[in-house]
């Protein structure tokens, strides 16, 4: 059997895409939108020296293995990438071709593999992480993102409504959850460029502080609070959460933060914030979550060393159990994965549409890891394999909590 037909039968010989290898041979539909072409044995290699998702990672971001047509629609269709259809005598001389290929042709992992060291989630192992992934290039997040350079799941009214207006509504939402008005101090932790902190500070006239482990994201957003004339209430700060000196906060909002903190960590993460607010004050925690609680919390491979090094996602049930024994009485929770599907398609859509722009900036194999992240992401969301949750949780001012008797956001 030849290497396309190979990767046609892995893929269940029903999906509609092509396959071309190497060696000449061709497989699937010729009329198929969709084309994986397995260039070179380098691409076996990396196959044969990372099974799976990362191995093929590893092949696509060094344009070794490339995909034609829409990312996200090959995805969909090779999400039942297998083996098992294989018989095992074809299966047998696939490893030993993957085993020749891969002792004549060394191949080390692409340098955009992240390289941490020190401690896991230690203050300078978590500097080196964050700044992997968000000190990458800030023209690159606008070709990506957009004006609202907000990089955190959207809420949409309808599945049309624009990505800047979903962005805007998500800002408000959680201003409203939070109960924010005039004269009160915010705290966003993971502040990213900015965008929470100017909302509150723009439409609310909230004094509000800003900290982020990224030096990118900190320089970007004190200039757009600059430009914005917000510089009286608002201000973003290269800061890490666990160094921020003041306390007495009304509230603390969370927006993407807490992936990064650890699953070990996370008492300590939301005592430190228990202890930020006044009594009374609110927490509004943002974050992705595995769908349950039995699932591992680190990440695979792929996410792991391109994406989100050290990134580990927790079950909801976990995180608000956490949350609830450091203090805070939980007042509301909703789940939010759809939404986040919409704005990552909305995100996919700019990166197409400013695809060489974005090559020239960061180079293609970064770009590469992009597109296929993005997508990837957005199918785990679709099909329930991630989600995405608000928890808004108050300190209580001795058992009075300040809440209405019913939410008053909607």
């Amino acid at each position: 059997m030849r290497l396309a037909e190979v990767f046609e039968r892995a893929a269940g010989g029903k999906a509609d895409v092509q396959f071309r290898a190497y060696d000449g041979s061709q497989a699937g539909p010729p009329g198929a939108d969709v084309r994986i072409e397995v260039r070179t044995p380098v691409a076996l290699s990396y196959l044969a020296s990372a099974p799976g998702a990362l191995g093929l990672a590893r092949a696509y971001v060094t344009g070794n293995l490339e995909i034609i047509g829409d990312m996200y629609t090959a995805l969909g269709r090779l999400s039942e990438l297998t083996l098992h259809d294989v018989p095992w005598s074809e299966r047998l001389k696939l490893l030993t071709t993957l085993g020749s290929i891969r002792l004549r042709t060394k191949v080390e992992p692409p340098p955009q593999e992240a390289r941490v060291r020190g401690l896991r989630h230690s203050k300078a192992r978590d500097q080196q992480a964050i700044a992997h992934h968000y000190d990458v290039s800030n023209r690159f997040y606008e070709y990506v993102l957009g004006p609202s350079m907000a990089y955190t799941c959207a809420v949409y009214a309808t599945p049309d409504t624009t990505l800047e207006d979903a962005q805007f509504a998500k800002h408000d939402l959680v201003a409203r959850k939070l109960g924010l008005k005039e004269g009160m101090r915010l705290l966003d932790v993971g502040c990213g460029w900015g965008g929470m902190v100017m909302h509150a500070a723009k439409h609310y006239g909230v004094r509000a502080l800003g900290v982020t482990l990224s030096r990118a994201q900190a320089e970007w957003a004190q200039k757009a609070i600059v430009e914005a004339g917000l510089s009286d209430l608002a201000e973003v700060r290269h800061l890490d959460y666990r160094d921020v000196a003041e306390s007495g906060f009304d509230a603390v909002s969370s927006i993407g933060l807490t992936e990064h903190i650890g699953k070990a960590k996370l008492p300590a993460y939301f005592r430190s914030l228990h202890d930020k607010l006044r009594p009374g004050g609110r927490l509004l925690n943002h974050c992705i979550t595995r769908p349950t609680n039995m699932e591992r919390a680190r990440t695979g491979g792929f996410i792991d060393r391109y994406v989100f090094p050290d990134g580990e996602l927790v079950g909801p049930g976990h995180l608000t159990s956490v949350m609830n024994d450091r203090g805070f009485e939980i007042r509301h929770e909703e789940n939010l994965r759809e939404h986040y599907a919409l704005t990552l398609a909305a995100w996919c859509a700019n990166l197409d549409e400013n695809w060489a722009a974005a090559v020239e900036e960061v180079g293609d194999a970064r770009a590469r890891v992009w597109r296929l992240y993005m997508a990837a992401s957005r199918l785990g969301f679709e099909r329930n394999n991630i989600q995405l949750h608000q928890v808004l949780g108050v300190k209580l001012d001795g058992y009075r909590s300040g809440m209405p008797l019913r939410p008053d956001w909607a």
